[in-house]
C-alpha cells in the first residue's frame, strides 16, 4: 500500500500515545481517520488537536474486548465514510508488571484480553468486511519487541504480543490473495502512557492482581517510557514499512540483527550442550554489540539494565 490519500484508516488506541502518533501521520498523508479509544478524555484531547488541523477524523469510544462494540464501530465507519477501512491498525494495549509466579487469572484475563483479544476482535470484525469491499488494503498490529523474548516481570504482556505476532503471520499468508497486506510492528520502549491503564482503565472485575500496583510504581514505569521512541517517529516507521510491503517492522536501524540475537536461544534449548551454553552466557557481561543494540532498543543507560 503506497497511496494513502482519500482512503480510510481505523486505529484502535488512537487517541493517545503510539496510536495518536499514527492518527497524526496517516491523517497528514491524506487519509480519513477513525480513532477508536476506551478513554473519553483522551478522545476529547485528540479531537481538539484534529479540529485545528481540519483533518477528516472521526472518533469512536470503544473497548476492544467488546465484540458487539467492535461490530457497532465497523457499522459506524461505513455509515460515516461510506466503506470499510482501507488501513486497519490494531494498536490498543495495556501492561502492568509483576512476578509471573504471583499472577492471578485476572492479570492474565485483562492483559491478554486487551493486547491479544483486541487483535482477534479487530480481525474477526474487519477482515470479512475488507474482503467483501474488494479494495485490497493493509492491516497492521502493534506487537512488541517483547514478542521475541521471555520477560518474567511482564509475562502476560509478552505472551499476548508473541501470540499477536504468530496470528498476524497466519493472516499475512492468508490475505495476500485478496490484495490485503499485513504487518506487525515490534517496538521496544515507546514514549507513551501505557502504564496509566493499571490504575485508570482496568475494569473492576479484573482488579484482583498478584502484583504490587501503586501510583508511585506506575510513575516509575512512566519515567522509563519517556525515554523511548516518540509516537510520531514510530508512526513514520510504520508508514514506511507499509509502503515497502514489510511484514515484520522492527523500528530500529539494526532491527534484523536484534531479532536474530533474540531468537538465537531457541536452538540452544534443544540440547544438553546448548542449555549449558545459555547458563554460562547468562553469567557473562554483554558484548559490545549487545550493549549497542540494547541502547538503540531501549534508549537508556546500559548500566540500568539488570541481567
Amino acid at each position: 500500500m503506497t497511496d494513502f490519500a482519500g482512503k480510510i484508516a481505523f486505529i484502535t488506541g488512537g487517541a493517545s500515545g503510539a496510536g495518536f502518533g499514527m492518527a497524526q501521520v496517516f491523517s497528514e498523508a491524506g487519509m480519513k481517520v477513525v480513532i477508536a479509544d476506551v478513554r473519553r478524555d483522551h478522545i476529547e484531547e485528540a479531537m481538539d488537536y484534529f479540529r485545528q488541523t481540519e483533518a477528516e477524523v472521526h472518533a469512536i469510544e470503544l473497548d476492544v474486548t467488546d465484540r458487539e462494540g467492535f461490530a457497532a464501530a465497523a457499522d459506524e465507519v461505513e455509515r460515516v465514510f461510506g466503506s470499510a477501512p482501507d488501513l486497519l491498525i490494531l494498536n490498543a494495549g495495556v501492561n502492568v508488571g509483576g512476578p509471573v509466579e504471583s499472577s492471578t487469572y485476572e492479570d492474565f484475563d485483562w492483559i491478554i484480553g486487551v493486547c491479544f483479544g483486541g487483535v482477534i476482535n479487530g480481525m474477526m470484525t474487519f477482515v470479512p468486511r475488507m474482503i467483501k469491499a474488494g479494495k485490497g488494503g493493509h492491516i497492521a498490529a502493534t506487537a512488541s519487541y517483547g514478542a521475541f523474548g521471555a520477560y518474567p516481570f511482564v509475562a502476560p504482556y509478552s505472551a499476548a504480543k508473541a501470540a499477536t505476532l504468530n496470528l498476524m503471520e497466519s493472516y499475512y499468508l492468508a490475505l495476500e490473495r485478496y490484495g490485503i497486506g499485513v504487518s506487525v510492528l515490534t517496538p521496544a520502549n515507546i514514549n507513551s502512557n501505557i502504564y496509566d491503564a493499571a490504575l485508570k482503565t482496568r475494569p473492576e472485575k479484573y482488579k484482583n492482581t498478584g502484583y504490587s500496583v501503586s501510583e508511585e510504581g506506575q510513575l516509575r514505569m512512566a519515567s522509563f517510557n519517556r525515554k523511548g521512541l516518540e509516537p510520531r517517529d514510530l508512526a513514520m516507521r510504520l508508514k514506511k514499512g507499509i509502503e515497502d510491503g514489510i511484514f515484520l517492522i522492527v523500528p530500529y536501524e539494526h532491527g534484523g540483527r536484534m531479532v536474530e540475537l533474540a531468537m538465537d536461544r531457541f536452538k540452544h534449548y534443544t540440547s544438553v550442550e546448548g542449555m549449558k551454553y545459555l547458563k554460562e552466557k547468562a553469567k557473562q557481561p554483554p558484548t559490545e554489540e549487545e550493549i549497542a543494540l540494547m541502547n538503540e532498543r531501549e534508549n537508556f543507560e546500559v548500566s540500568k539494565i539488570k541481567r
